[in-house]
């Protein structure tokens, strides 16, 4: 069964609809999948999929109304979310970050206003977080197979001398960016910028912003597993997502939470990985080492008030490891929750600021 099948069938049985990475949204209600007050779609986008659910009051009670209003409202998602791939995405050679990436001029460019503040927001948490998110990562994503320029796709342990040859391009210090101007400049011609750990995010936001400018107050909106709820689900209750159990090839919620006017991201290290010579290697690579981490922290969830926030943090905490970890999202309160590996057991722990969201 694809992805939109599965969406598709778990709706029209009221039940969990599991995402790609770490959230399951749990969407279902008394209503049908052909009743108006579950109006929705989905769709595939950046390489994963989206979905976007409407909640009570979204349209008329008219359902010939409400089919014509959906339809229009997801040409004009899939369009939102099209614009940001084009901009952003390191799998297309046209896009304008893979354009700033090849480019070797070392003066001021100037760049659209999306991509100036996504970058500027990364540069941000990379900074915040001492260099365990760094948005420059993107040799060592190539070199451990994991991005768009990798060569590595056999799944095999690079070479230590390789490694280091690619930390040494890696380091946010090398960029700087003007918001004023909307330009940009890299003092390294080698750097390569990744977005991929806010950049879905940031693509959550703007289905958000679009569909708050169309009068919506009311919908869950997920791109590839990040979410960010308004409002109430169709019977007029809270919107319920759950935090995924981080168990490779199962897909089953771990912890439940009610969400209004909230995001929620996650990272983690059992979904994308591959084993060489006996030893797993997570697509989780650490900019200060180039080598994936390797401590218990299975995977962390943020919420905040933006998607893209959420998910730059997120990946940063899981980079840090779980002491690290708990001790940023306490001091600079961060709504974090964290899933340990202890053994054959998982272990959970949050922060204070998250504890406030179980009620």
């Amino acid at each position: 069964m694809d992805r939109r099948t599965y969406l598709k069938s778990s709706l029209a049985m009221g039940g969990a609809l599991l995402v790609p990475t770490g959230i399951v949204a749990l969407v279902g209600c008394s209503g049908t999948a052909s009743s108006p007050e579950l109006a929705g779609f989905n769709g595939s986008i950046m390489g994963t999929g989206y979905s976007v659910r409407l909640g009570k009051g979204s349209f008329a009670n008219d359902s010939s109304n409400q089919s014509a209003d959906t339809s229009e409202l997801a040409l004009a998602v899939h369009a939102v979310l099209q614009d940001v791939d084009t901009h952003m995405s390191t799998w297309r050679a046209e896009s304008e970050l893979s354009q700033l990436n090849d480019s070797v001029d070392a003066d001021w460019q100037p760049i659209t206003p999306a991509t100036s503040h996504v970058i500027s927001q990364a540069l941000n948490t990379s900074k915040a977080s001492k260099g365990a998110f760094d948005v420059t990562i993107g040799p060592l994503v190539d070199l451990w197979g994991f991005g768009a320029g990798a060569d590595n796709t056999g799944g095999r342990k690079p070479a230590g001398q390789a490694i280091q040859q690619q930390l040494a391009q890696v380091g946010h210090e090398a960029i700087e960016i003007n918001t004023t101007t909307q330009s940009i400049r890299k003092h390294n011609h080698a750097a390569r910028l990744d977005l991929s750990g806010i950049a879905k995010g940031h693509a959550v936001d703007r289905v958000a912003e679009l569909l708050d400018s169309k009068g919506l107050t009311n919908y869950l909106v997920e791109v590839g597993g990040e979410l960010k709820a308004r409002g109430r689900k169709p019977d007029g209750s809270l919107w319920k997502v759950a935090i995924e159990r981080p168990i490779a090839g199962r897909r089953e919620a771990f912890r439940a939470l009610q969400l209004q006017d909230k995001a929620i991201a996650t990272s983690g290290d059992y979904r994308n990985f591959f084993a060489d010579g006996g030893q797993r290697y997570s697509h989780s690579i650490d900019p200060r080492t180039g080598q994936p981490v390797t401590h218990d922290l299975a995977s962390v969830s943020v919420v905040a008030e933006s998607t893209m926030t959420a998910d730059a943090l997120s990946t940063a905490l899981m980079v840090m490891g779980p002491d690290d970890a708990m001790s940023f999202a306490t001091q600079h309160q961060v709504a974090a929750h964290l899933i340990l590996k202890s053994g054959s057991s998982l272990k959970e722990v949050y922060s204070p600021t998250f504890e406030t969201l179980l009620g």
